[in-house]
């Protein structure tokens, strides 16, 4: 796959709060959230040039073509002294014979028109037409999915711009908790701020006192369970986390996160690394830390490789079986956790 030359899409929002409007922009990657935030960041930039409805359309790539979507850029407004164009699902375009035409567009776009094309996933060739020309022109933006430290930095900021404010280490947690899917993490940062009031800091307790008044277990409610060889505990969890939502894959991930951080404890423990450390370097709160050491004395190092070996299983299982998701995962549980 080439590598794409387009910006990230973080770079809209620095322009439109200089008040700089493109006549085009394609956004496209794997962050649908990104996507999502920015588009609606430039409709409300452009709505103020808009005074007609005539002058704003929605289009879906399936069923238009390049052609078309140049005729409706190049026609004047209406009545409103910009008008907006928004190309839906533009990975769906007909393209075939028509990229010179909407290349040419590209390079002397209208300036009365803000085109927009929303493209859902990422692109496996960037360096063809017409997306050479649009980075050329500065009109291409990535939206690359935030991980580890970006996506907890992101999180501190999103509950900063609410007016509260949460450590490092619960930010972490509540990445753990909720996965790194933004949206599933704006969702709960919604309940969180519901849930801690007139209260400034979004504390372990708060976000540990959410899940039990949602009646809601947490993937460490299921490390708990497995730390401790509770099979129908661990059974319950798992049935309970899929039933809010929880993907099988994300379930699978974090528990053979936990597996890989037990079988990092003796390291940490004979290198005399204090508990603040050793739980930034596992991965967890310095709250669980006393949890997993529990948990470790529970399982022999033979016991953590069949771990292993289950979880790898599992995984090749949800990508290629056709069995449902409860069955697989408990599985998963009795192969962990055996009689």
């Amino acid at each position: 796959m080439a590598k794409s030359k387009a910006p990230p899409i973080q770079e809209i929002e620095k322009q439109l709060k200089q008040k700089k409007i493109l006549p085009v922009y394609y956004l496209f990657g794997e962050d649908s959230y990104s996507v999502d935030i920015t588009f609606a960041a430039i409709e409300k930039a452009v709505q103020p040039f808009i005074t007609s409805d005539f002058d704003k359309e929605i289009l879906y790539g399936e069923n238009q073509n390049f052609t078309n979507i140049i005729g409706l850029a190049s026609t004047f407004p209406f009545g409103s002294e910009k008008k907006l164009i928004i190309v839906k699902q533009a990975e769906k375009l007909k393209d075939k014979k028509e990229k010179k035409e909407i290349v040419s567009y590209f390079e002397s776009p209208a300036e009365f028109t803000v085109l927009v094309f929303l493209h859902e996933g990422t692109i496996t060739n960037p360096t063809s037409e017409p997306y050479k020309t649009l980075a050329n022109q500065g009109y291409f933006f990535e939206a690359k999915e935030l991980k580890g430290k970006s996506l907890i930095d992101w999180l501190i900021s999103a509950v900063e711009k609410n007016g509260k404010t949460i450590s490092y280490d619960n930010a972490q947690l509540l990445t753990d908790i909720s996965g790194e899917n933004r949206n599933a993490l704006e969702s709960q940062l919604e309940k969180i701020f519901i849930y801690v009031g007139d209260n400034k800091e979004i504390t372990i307790e708060s976000i540990r006192g959410l899940s039990t008044s949602l009646k809601q277990y947490t993937i460490f409610d299921l490390q708990n369970a497995i730390g401790k060889k509770n099979k129908s505990a661990a059974l319950k969890v798992v049935f309970n986390l899929l039933k809010n939502g929880m993907e099988p894959t994300q379930i699978t991930a974090m528990v053979n996160k936990y597996f890989t951080s037990l079988a990092r404890l003796n390291e940490l423990t004979t290198a005399n690394t204090n508990e603040f450390q050793a739980a930034r370097i596992i991965g967890t709160h310095p709250f669980y830390l006393k949890d997993y050491h529990s948990a470790r004395r529970m399982y022999s190092d033979k016991q953590l490789t069949d771990a292993f070996s289950a979880l790898l299983k599992a995984d090749l299982s949800i990508k290629t079986t056709s069995l449902d998701d409860y069955t697989l995962l408990s599985v998963l549980i009795a192969e962990i956790i055996p009689d």
